[in-house]
């Protein structure tokens, strides 16, 4: 199946066969069990009684984790997401400080240089990682991406709280419902992925990426037909319904469906006992979403508040 999010575009997450060609790969494999027959073989050979004995002491004792197989697990890649988001949040202060010189946005003279600085910084990082990720997958480049991309969602959300006040609380709750709600009905089978809604999907995503490259260069030329703070997107085609708000809620939907599609990889990358270390790489593809999901929320709710 095509996938939306790069970071999953790796035969780690697809062909369980290539796992033992990737570093780690080979001494997870060499972790399973060996075969009934040539445990029993050796047990009535009397040879090795001692492995047998220990062998079996391993299946009466408790369920291997990532550490001991080598392999990727959900709790473990639960674990590095959230470790990912724990320095998103602590750069994201330092680039909320930084916009506004200080916790409480007092003056509209913000700096964008944080959010620069971020989004260049955290674009560049991304792109190594998706490149550089069949050969070896490099954790220090994870966080110094998650590091960015924290500075950049923090100079964003600081510049939108000075000019609409409370938007980044509303954002962050709307950004956590959707996550939580698309994480239950995946949790519970009652939505999966499917190759027709992962080809419409991918249709839509370049219609929607084709947009925004339009809608920026007419903005950087001073088009009159990207009037408006948001270009484009603060055209009414309905009256009193901005174009923004349309395809912001459609963009929001095709977030969450890249949410589900992020979930259903890491499943697929458990299944095929994939190294540890690719748990990373699946933290980043799920921060890159939860990211983008955020940013589109924050959009749509400034265009709402900015037409009142």
């Amino acid at each position: 199946m095509a996938l939306n999010n790069p970071a999953f575009n790796n035969p780690a997450f697809q062909d369980p066969r290539a796992v033992q060609s990737y570093p780690g790969g080979a001494r997870a494999a060499s972790l399973t069990p060996p075969p009934a027959d040539a445990a029993g073989s050796a047990s009535r050979g009397g040879v090795d009684l001692a492995a047998q004995a220990q062998l079996e002491g391993a299946f009466a004792g408790p369920p291997a984790g990532s550490v001991e197989t080598g392999r990727m697990t959900i709790e473990d890649t639960v674990v590095k997401t959230v470790s990912l988001f724990a320095i998103l949040l602590v750069t994201a202060a330092v680039g909320w400080v930084w916009t506004l010189g200080g916790l409480v946005p007092t003056t509209p003279n913000v700096s964008v240089l944080p959010m620069i600085v971020g989004g260049l910084a955290g674009f560049v990082l991304a792109l190594v990682i998706i490149f550089t990720s069949r050969k070896k997958v490099r954790p220090a480049l994870i966080f110094a991406y998650a590091a960015a991309e924290g500075l950049f969602v923090g100079g964003i959300s600081a510049f939108f709280e000075v000019q609409w006040p409370g938007i980044v609380f509303q954002a962050t709750l709307a950004t956590l419902v959707v996550v939580g709600v698309t994480l239950a009905l995946f949790a519970s089978g009652k939505i999966r992925a499917s190759a027709r809604a992962t080809k419409i999907f991918l249709i839509a995503m370049v219609g929607y990426l084709v947009f925004s490259l339009i809608n920026v260069g007419l903005m950087l030329f001073n088009v009159p037909i990207a009037g408006g703070a948001f270009g484009l997107r603060s055209m009414e085609i309905i009256p009193g319904v901005p174009l923004g708000l349309i395809i912001g809620v459609l963009v929001v939907i095709m977030a969450a469906y890249s949410l589900v599609l992020d979930f259903d990889q890491v499943q697929q990358g458990v299944r095929n006992g994939a190294p540890r270390q690719y748990g990373w790489l699946s933290a980043f593809g799920i921060m890159v979403t939860v990211v983008w999901l955020y940013i589109e929320i924050l959009r749509i709710l400034a265009i709402l508040r900015g037409s009142e």
